[in-house]
């Protein structure tokens, strides 16, 4: 295994945590909740980071490479 995949797969295990520590304090967040209350909107913008994270984790993306071998 690639040095670089076992860290992207410790990264996804400790994002997920993140997720699992998260979703635990948003379901145990008092209520009722305002709307305007920071902390907990703290917490679904944490949440939405991660999700975000694990995403591009996930996510293939394109890299475009030229066809012929170029000087400059």
């Amino acid at each position: 295994m690639d040095d670089y995949s076992e860290c992207l797969d410790i990264a996804r295990q400790e994002l997920k945590l993140a997720q699992a520590a998260l979703r635990r304090d948003i379901s145990d967040y008092p209520t009722p909740i305002a709307g305007c209350d920071e902390q907990f909107n703290h917490l679904l913008d944490q949440r939405e980071r991660v999700r975000n994270a694990l995403e591009a984790l996930d996510t293939r993306h394109f890299v475009p490479t030229p066809r012929n071998l170029s000087t400059e």
